[in-house]
């Protein structure tokens, strides 16, 4: 699958949906409370419904901007890895 392949690991891309989601669902939370006059409970239902729909498509999305190269500084290249012979000390 053409989303494996990237500069960040799965791990860390999902870590970092799981707390971007928080925030995300902390501030739906939030919103829904001011628009439905503070039923929490409507609120409630609205934040746990979006957090897991939210945290798959930030992942996939991520994943796959891990694999556009616009933007992307390339890493510094030692000797060693080029080719040219070893690093100096």
């Amino acid at each position: 699958m053409f989303l494996l392949r990237g500069l960040e690991s799965h791990p860390r891309s999902f870590v970092k949906a799981v707390s971007w989601r928080t925030v995300g669902s902390i501030d739906t939370f939030v919103l829904g409370m001011v628009f439905t006059g503070g039923n929490a409970k409507v609120a409630g239902s609205i934040a746990g419904t979006e957090v897991i729909t939210k945290i798959l498509l930030f992942y996939f999305h991520e994943r796959a901007w891990s694999l556009v190269k616009w933007g992307h500084r390339p890493y510094p290249r030692t000797p060693d890895q080029s080719g040219e012979g070893p690093a100096p000390v």
